[in-house]
């Protein structure tokens, strides 16, 4: 005897508790829809638990079939290759352009900065942990 068949017990229980209990519940919301505070929400959750039992029946009967008989795997299930003009284009990187007289004199303070920083970190009086 397989494991699943087995095991099948505490299935059937899970399902008839989750049943029970939507039943009960629909019970209770038909209980408060007749009672002085009830509403029309009441009487729409009444009708909506029963529907909430039945899938877990049917899920359960779907669970047992498709145990029992797995369903075949297709032959035209294999894996395709995508069409190459399905998919955007990529955006390309923009070209370097050294001409820009702005971007070459930033550059050249950057690189200032950057040998100042230099000799600064070779001096033995600066404290970089202090503000």
């Amino acid at each position: 005897m397989s494991t699943t068949r087995r095991r099948r017990w505490a299935l059937v229980a899970l399902v008839a508790v989750a049943a029970g209990a939507c039943l009960a519940l629909s019970w209770w919301q038909w209980t408060r829809y007749e009672s002085t505070s009830g509403t029309f929400q009441n009487l729409g959750y009444a009708m909506q638990w029963p529907f909430f039992a039945a899938f877990c029946v049917i899920a359960y009967r779907k669970f047992i079939r498709l145990e029992e008989a797995p369903p075949q795997p297709d032959e035209d299930a294999a894996p395709r290759e995508i069409p190459a003009d399905l998919l955007p284009e990529r955006p390309k990187a923009a070209a370097d352009d050294d001409d820009d007289p702005v971007l070459r004199e930033y550059n050249a303070y950057l690189a200032e900065l950057a040998h100042h920083d230099g000799e600064l970190a070779d001096d033995d009086r600066q404290d970089r942990t202090t503000a």
